[in-house]
C-alpha cells in the first residue's frame, strides 16, 4: 500500500431496550363527547378525566381503569359516534400508536363478534407484527326481565362453543367491570405474568354498584363460579374476608390450548415483541451463520430476552420471581434449513401459580410429654 489509513467505524451491537407496550390499553366505545369521536386522545394517571371524558358509558369505565391502574399509568381513547367501527378504530389507533390489549366497551350480544374480534388480533400480528389481548364487554343482568337462573343461561349460550384465544369476555354486572379488569391488570405493583385472581394486589376499586335480579335476589357466589366456569372474568370475594377481588382473566381459548389464561398470553407476547426486534436486527448480518461458533452465540442473544423476563427480586429476605422461569439451555435451539433460512425456536416456562389451596389440619390425640 503507498500510503497508511486509518478508519474508525462505530459498530451498532443493537443493545438499546425497546419501548415497553405492556400495560398500555386502548379503551374503544360509543361516547356523547363528541371531542373523542374518530381520534386518538393519550391520557395517563395525572390526566383529570373530568377534562376528558363525559359522565356515560365509557367515561365511567375509563375512570375505573386509571384508579386501579394507579401509578404510571398510560392508555388511550378512541371514542366512536353511533355509526362507529370498533375495527376501523383499531386500524385508526394503530397508525399512530402500539398496545398490549384493547377495551371494547360497548356491549357484544353476539357470539359471532368474539370471532370477528380474534381475526382482528391476528390480522394485527399478520400486518404490523403487534401482538394484542382484547377486552370484551359482555352483557350485565337486566334487573327489569332476568332472574339468575336466567342470566347465567343466556351467558353460557353467548360463549358456549366459541375460540377465540386472544379474547377476554367481561359481563357488566356492576356497570363498569371492564375498566376494573383493565386497570388491575396495568398495576404495576406485579408483573404481566400474575393474575388478576392475586389478593395481595389489594381490593379492587370503584366497582359499580352490586346488581339485583328481577326478583329482588342479590348477585350471589354461585352464579359468580358458573360464569367464571363459562369463561368469563368476574369480580369475587371471601366470605368474612374484607373487601372484593377478581377471578382469573379467561380467555376463550380451546379447552385444551395453552393459553387460557392472560397470565399465559402476556409473557408470551411481550417475548414475541422483544424477539422480534432482535430477530430483526440480525436480517442479513453473517454473525447468523451455521458455524458452531455462531450458533452458541445466537443461542445467548435470543436467549437474553428470556434472562431478562425471568429476574427476580428480593426484599427483606423475600423473593419476587420474575415474569418466567429462568430459562435453560435448551429453551433456545436454532437450526438452517437452508442457505438463507434460519428457525429460532423458543421455549417460555411460567411459574405455578397457587389458585387452589388446601390446607389439612390433623389433630394429635397421643399422650406424649414435652421432654
Amino acid at each position: 500500500m503507498a500510503i497508511g489509513k486509518v478508519e474508525v467505524n462505530n459498530l451498532n451491537l443493537g443493545q438499546g431496550t425497546p419501548p415497553e407496550i405492556e400495560r398500555h390499553m386502548l379503551f374503544i366505545g360509543k361516547t356523547t363527547k363528541t371531542e373523542l369521536h374518530g381520534k386518538v386522545t393519550r391520557i395517563n394517571a395525572m390526566t383529570d378525566l373530568d377534562d376528558v371524558v363525559d359522565s356515560d358509558s365509557l367515561g365511567d369505565i375509563v375512570n375505573a381503569a386509571q384508579l386501579n391502574g394507579k401509578q404510571n399509568w398510560t392508555a388511550a381513547i378512541y371514542g366512536l359516534a353511533d355509526d362507529g367501527s370498533w375495527e376501523d378504530a383499531i386500524d385508526h389507533a394503530n397508525e399512530t400508536d402500539s398496545f398490549e390489549g384493547i377495551a371494547l366497551c360497548d356491549v357484544t350480544k353476539d357470539k359471532a363478534d368474539f370471532d370477528t374480534m380474534q381475526s382482528k388480533a391476528e390480522e394485527l400480528t399478520s400486518k404490523l407484527g403487534r401482538w394484542v389481548f382484547i377486552l370484551a364487554a359482555t352483557p350485565g343482568i337486566d334487573t327489569e326481565n332476568q332472574t339468575w337462573a336466567e342470566y347465567e343461561t343466556a351467558m353460557i349460550f353467548l360463549t358456549k362453543d366459541v375460540a377465540a384465544r386472544w379474547v377476554t369476555p367481561v359481563p357488566m354486572l356492576n356497570g363498569n367491570n371492564i375498566g376494573v379488569l383493565a386497570g388491575r391488570l396495568c398495576d404495576r405493583t406485579v408483573t404481566v405474568a400474575d393474575t388478576p385472581m392475586r389478593v395481595s394486589t389489594g381490593s379492587v376499586l370503584s366497582l359499580g354498584a352490586m346488581p339485583i335480579d328481577s326478583a329482588g335476589k342479590a348477585l350471589a357466589m354461585s352464579t359468580i363460579a358458573t360464569l367464571a366456569e363459562a369463561r368469563y372474568s368476574v369480580p369475587q370475594w371471601y366470605a368474612d374476608y374484607e373487601g372484593l377481588y377478581w377471578s382469573d382473566a379467561m380467555t376463550l381459548e380451546t379447552k385444551t390450548g395453552d393459553y387460557q389464561f392472560l397470565e399465559y398470553v402476556r409473557p408470551v407476547h411481550k417475548a414475541n415483541r422483544r424477539v422480534r426486534f432482535k430477530a430483526i436486527a440480525r436480517i442479513a448480518d453473517r454473525i447468523l451463520n451455521s458455524t458452531p461458533p455462531s450458533i452458541e452465540l445466537n443461542r445467548s442473544y435470543f436467549r437474553k430476552v428470556l434472562f431478562d423476563m425471568s429476574e427476580t427480586t428480593e426484599i427483606g429476605g423475600i423473593t419476587f420471581p420474575g415474569e418466567i422461569m429462568t430459562p435453560r439451555d435448551e429453551d433456545v435451539t436454532i437450526q438452517w434449513v437452508s442457505k438463507t433460512k434460519v428457525i429460532i425456536s423458543i421455549m417460555i416456562k411460567p411459574h405455578n401459580c397457587p389458585k387452589h389451596i388446601v390446607v389439612n389440619i390433623a389433630l394429635d390425640l397421643s399422650n406424649k410429654t414435652e421432654a
